[in-house]
């Protein structure tokens, strides 16, 4: 077995780096909870039989053994996110939602797998409004028991493994039940999200885990037994998801969001026994020649990938080349299109009629796609017009966060994974329950319109899923194999990364390490975010009339490709602690 690490000293250094704040002039949804800690050297790997690509060492090394023992991607999926939610609790664990799509080669079938949170029946679009009709401000409304959706993640992984598991299901908990037994250290990363943490302290349990009593992190390399973790993960392992949504560990749960000291909520035991996990259509578009899939409603993102390849697939990248002014500005211009596509008409297709086929449909596309100039930004994005159901719909912000993890897997027998799982704003609501944390993915609504009584697709409703931007992709190439896994957190930045990651590994032949590391640019309404590799470009973009300020993020891109000789190449972003596990 090969694990390709980064200098964990250099990562040390890295860390120590300001965290980024967004300018002030940006929406709300600019804010990054979890905050960017610095850079390491690109990340890559080669391998002939399996791959793991992922956010921590042991999450990937965890996916490793799996495979390596004959479990299939599914077995092996099972195991990363549950390693990640012991050692990256600020962004995913078995407290939150994911989504998944599942490469069966035997079949040569793609599936998707919606793990998506839901509201407690008796939620309404009140939710987040204040004693006199106001929204709350996204801060307090995200801390505290009213923001905790039912957690989806125990019974997704439970739904893909009766499919597509080879192992059982207790063996592919067992490196995670073993990692919280024995410990793991404290890495920098979370040690500085720790320190620039204002709220989860104040949770008891969570204060006693994370930090010293004086308030101060457990300093990095502090050993963190999770006993409490365990005992749960035991108990599922033993008697399935169902012993997560009833009994014991539903229980405390529903007493934890519902007795919280803040925004108290009104979760009840039906909520979680009634939960379940849904298996989808995967949605599908063409770029180039390539098949591109990603995931459906109630996430926006195979729509916002398949809407961004096929606007700017008419002009020339490859020529424009990367890094370049012009391809940047393709970049912006077509994420600000489907950005304004995702605000109107995205939301829980169970709960609300979304044109999907209209959105990805080739001729409106191509309306799109003619709004684009290479010589000036559009200067006001609307959203296109699509035939719905129902009442008419008015634009709806939602302050999405980019707390999230995303993973790559391609197993022994050519089956792939591409998972992208959250617990919303960094440490999710900052309740920890039973050893983990709980998500606060409800303020993914867009409650701010319920204020004025305006009609939106993502409004909170009773059993309704949250909008989400969470683009899990797998790209098939001329022949109809699959070629590319790969997606992303970072909130509604994410669907803009994976395209550009795209685009780079497509139209610049770049490798998966290089199309990880590659500079990238966020868009937040007319405002623009470059990162330092990027700034040589600046003025260019301003002169085409982009307002542009430079920063960091923290993204997550883990990608894997499959060549033509069946050589695996996997990169792993340089900006988090992921890594390329490989035989």
């Amino acid at each position: 077995m090969i694990v390709f690490h980064f200098l964990r000293a250099a990562l040390l250094g890295a860390c120590l780096a300001p965290a980024l704040l967004a300018p002030a002039s940006f929406a709300q949804e600019s804010a990054f909870p979890e905050a960017a800690t610095g850079r390491s050297a690109a990340k890559g790997g080669e391998g002939h039989a399996y791959m793991v690509v992922a956010a921590n060492p042991l999450a990937a090394e965890a996916g490793a053994r799996i495979l390596k023992a004959g479990g299939s991607a599914a077995d092996a999926a099972i195991a990363v996110q549950l390693v990640l939610g012991i050692v990256e609790p600020q962004s995913s664990g078995i407290g939150g939602g994911a989504f998944a799509l599942y490469w069966d080669n035997k079949k040569k079938e793609t599936f998707s797998y919606d793990g998506r949170e839901t509201a407690p029946a008796a939620a309404d679009e009140n939710r987040f409004l204040t004693a006199d009709g106001k929204p709350m401000n996204g801060f307090t409304a995200m801390v505290g028991g009213k923001s905790v959706g039912v957690p989806g993640v125990v019974r997704l992984m439970e739904l893909f493994h009766k499919h597509h598991g080879k192992l059982a299901w207790a063996k592919d908990f067992q490196p995670a039940i073993e990692l919280a037994e024995k410990g793991f250290a404290i890495s920098p990363r979370l040690y500085q999200l720790l320190s620039g943490e204002r709220a989860l302290k104040n949770n008891p349990a969570a204060k006693a885990f994370y930090y010293e009593a004086g308030g101060q992190p457990k300093a990095i390399g502090t050993v963190l037994k999770n006993p409490a973790l365990a005992k749960v993960l035991r108990e599922v392992a033993a008697n399935g998801a169902d012993a997560f949504y009833t009994g014991r560990i539903a229980a405390d749960i529903v007493q934890a969001v519902d007795t919280a000291s803040q925004n108290a909520s009104d979760m009840t035991l039906a909520d979680l026994k009634n939960y379940r996990a849904v298996q989808r259509r995967p949605v599908c578009g063409m770029y180039r020649a390539h098949k591109v899939c990603s995931m459906g409603p109630p996430s926006s993102g195979a729509v916002g990938i398949i809407q961004s390849l096929g606007v700017v697939e008419r002009f020339d990248l490859r020529g424009l080349g990367p890094q370049s002014a012009g391809a940047e500005h393709l970049l912006i211009e077509a994420a600000r299109l489907a950005l304004a596509d995702r605000a109107v008409y995205l939301a829980d297709p169970d709960k609300v009629a979304v044109p999907t086929e209209a959105l990805i449909a080739p001729d409106y596309i191509k309306q799109r796609s003619a709004l684009i100039s290479l010589d000036a930004t559009i200067p006001q994005v609307e959203s296109g017009k699509v035939p719905v159901k129902g009442a008419a719909l008015v634009p709806a912000s939602s302050p999405e966060m980019p707390s999230t993890s995303h993973f790559s897997i391609v197993d022994r027998d050519g089956n792939a994974i591409a998972m992208t799982t959250s617990v919303e704003a960094a440490f999710g609501s900052r309740l920890m329950v039973d050893g983990f944390i709980l998500n606060n993915q409800l303020t993914d609504f867009s409650y701010r319109d319920a204020a004025e009584k305006r009609s939106v697709a993502n409004r909170v409703e009773g059993g309704k899923r949250p909008r989400s931007s969470m683009s899990p992709t797998l790209v098939f190439g001329e022949d109809g194999k699959l070629e590319i896994v790969v997606g992303s957190p970072l909130g509604a930045a994410i669907v803009g990364l994976v395209v550009k990651t795209l685009v780079a590994m497509i139209d610049w032949q770049m490798t998966p390490e290089a199309a990880a590391a590659v500079p990238g640019a966020l868009i937040f309404g007319n405002d623009v975010m470059i990162e330092e590799g990027l700034e040589p470009i600046k003025a260019d973009l301003e002169r085409l009339g982009h307002r542009v300020s430079v920063g960091e993020y923290a993204s997550g891109i883990h990608a894997i490709r499959i060549t033509k000789n069946g050589l695996l190449l996997g990169g792993a972003d340089p900006r988090r602690e992921g890594v390329v596990v490989a035989e």
